[in-house]
């Protein structure tokens, strides 16, 4: 049985070797993080032949003239570089009558391939609480799959997911991405075990460190513009810190991206290798939002030249990523 929908009152250098070498086959909180296998320096983006994208061109040949009308739109079109918290680029959901029961299992095939097991159920579950479903979500198709560049899109509370068989090109996860939850209980929130690892590497700092990273407020959670080299980043640069500190970095990052496929998990080490590793990135803790003054940081923000992954934990999880690559200006 699902439960009631939780409110929401304000929802508007790392190459493959040294990654298995720093983090090997570790779990963390019973998570499955993905494992980067195959010849080092090849990284496999997703094509218009991965699992994902082959169900995104099925579900497209059966949308109708009407259907195709409703939800979508040309490749370029501004309602596919949108992101929010909560919001549908198109009216219909998964589970009316717009779209058949053939339909309907298309679009979980996507979803599931363009997630890990565990973030298949993860989001799942997330959906359940705050929506009732993958169901209650909508989904949008920019482009032509099979004729060009094209992109899937599902919108709703607290979750945007692409699939775009790398059309949109450099871009992780083929634009910004959104996930959250609205369990206010830190406890209980499905992504409390991320907040948990980020704050093992601040519990790693020396004061000096800990003093550079920790920023007494917050910028919007929205705000996940890439700002190339010339960027200036808040908080702590990671390659100020000592190789071990740097491996507890690449296994936190491991754990963030482990809700997704192997390759968008791929194509983002080629973004951060190609953008200077690791080591171009900063981390800061933000003292705003602190829930229960426990100096668990709830809010917390990676940025680097090519990535931005914005998370607020207070008072629930809303988390912005953007990952790309971008020329100087």
């Amino acid at each position: 049985m699902n439960r009631p929908a939780l409110s929401c009152s304000d929802c508007e250098s790392l190459d493959r070797r040294a990654f298995l070498k720093s983090v090997g086959a570790a779990t963390v909180a019973g998570i499955a993080m993905p494992m980067l296998v195959g010849q080092p320096g090849l990284f496999a983006a997703p094509s218009a032949q991965s699992t994902a994208e082959s169900a995104v061109g099925r579900f497209f040949a059966t949308l109708s003239e009407d259907q195709k009308k409703t939800i979508c739109f040309p490749i370029e079109h501004e309602l596919r570089k949108r992101i929010n918290a909560n919001w549908h680029i198109t009216k219909p959901t998964i589970d009316s009558s717009f779209f058949s029961k053939d339909q309907q299992a298309l679009i979980d095939e996507v979803i599931r391939n363009v997630t890990s097991k565990d973030g298949y159920d993860r989001f799942k579950k997330q959906t359940d609480d705050d929506s009732g479903g993958f169901g209650k979500y909508s989904i949008a198709v920019f482009g032509e799959p099979g004729n060009g560049a094209f992109e899937w899109e599902l919108t709703g509370r607290h979750l945007t997911l692409r699939a775009d068989g790398n059309s949109v090109d450099k871009a992780a996860f083929g634009g910004p991405i959104v996930y959250g939850h609205g369990d206010e209980d830190p406890k209980e929130n499905l992504f409390n075990y991320q907040t948990k690892q980020v704050n093992e590497v601040f519990k790693a700092l020396d004061s000096k460190q800990a003093a550079q990273a920790l920023v007494a407020k917050a910028p919007g959670e929205a705000a996940v513009a890439l700002q190339g080299e010339t960027g200036k980043f808040p908080g702590l640069s990671v390659g100020a810190l000592s190789a071990d500190q740097q491996q507890l970095v690449t296994k936190t990052l491991q754990v963030l991206l482990a809700p997704y496929r192997s390759e968008d998990v791929d194509e983002v080490m080629e973004i951060i290798k190609s953008s200077g590793g690791v080591e171009k990135l900063n981390m800061a803790f933000y003292q705003q939002g602190d829930l229960d003054n426990d100096k668990v940081w709830d809010i917390w923000r990676i940025e680097g030249p090519s990535l931005v992954w914005h998370f607020r934990g207070a008072p629930h999880v809303h988390a912005y990523i953007n990952i790309g690559s971008i020329k100087a200006s």
